[in-house]
């Protein structure tokens, strides 16, 4: 990989950091695109490491917010969701994996952008940590179920338990990539490489915050969002 090409995934990555950092997610949504558009074998390890990282400074930062029980549930729901995931990595071709990754994060960025909002109940918890486990084993791309679960609610708590949840998932994901032989050198090496971008990211998360409400960084984050997914699959077709 170029230097360039490297610096690009940095900024990529920098930015997704921070906004994972600032509203709960968006590692993926952000990041996971252009990644795969300039370096897709490093997807989804990379991508999933790096929010591993940043969920636990999160967490650590937003404690007093936490609401274990709601995670739980959540977190129930992602263990058949990450092991789907996993096989579906296995199972499909890097072209295929790019495509559903665009259509992922397009159908993320079409119900956010209409506001529909599930209840946060035990079964919808469940479902939604199921359908997060699935989709960020395989493309890095949990956040848009959680999101929709958790959306409404104090910024702090969302933040906090989003990134609970995240946390344990990441690790669960990285654990089901590891049996399936799906984590390689590359990977693990580009994740050394980002971690110093990743915390700098969550460092400008602090500040931003200060500026930005949530409204206008959920804004941000699904344009930016849509565009990547075009882009990819722009590049698929026509590369």
């Amino acid at each position: 990989m170029s230097v360039v090409a490297f610096a690009v995934i940095g900024v990529a990555v920098f930015l997704a950091s921070c906004m994972q950092a600032s509203i709960g997610f968006g590692m993926g949504m952000l990041a996971a695109p252009v990644v795969a558009l300039i370096a897709p074998a490093l997807l989804p390890g990379t991508l999933i490491a790096s929010a591993t990282v940043v969920t636990l400074m999160v967490v650590i930062r937003e404690r007093e917010s936490l609401d274990l029980r709601g995670t739980g549930w959540a977190l129930i729901g992602r263990v058949p969701g990450t092991i789907a995931g996993a096989l579906l990595l296995v199972w499909l071709p890097t072209r295929g994996l790019s495509l559903l990754l665009a259509a992922v994060v397009l159908g993320g960025v079409a119900v956010a952008s209409v506001g529909w909002q599930p209840a946060r109940m035990r079964r919808n918890l469940a479902t939604a940590g199921a359908a997060s486990g699935l989709l960020g084993t395989a493309t890095s791309i949990g956040g848009p179920p959680m999101a929709l679960v958790y959306s409404g609610e104090e910024n702090a708590h969302v933040r906090s338990n989003l990134s609970a949840f995240f946390l344990v998932g990441s690790l669960m994901s990285l654990a089901a990539l590891a049996a399936t032989g799906s984590l390689h050198t590359d990977i693990m090496w580009a994740f050394v490489a980002l971690t110093p971008v990743v915390v700098l990211g969550f460092v400008a998360s602090r500040f931003v915050n200060r500026f930005l409400d949530k409204d206008r960084l959920r804004t941000v984050s699904i344009t930016v969002s849509g565009l990547g997914a075009v882009l990819l699959i722009g590049q698929q077709i026509f590369f």
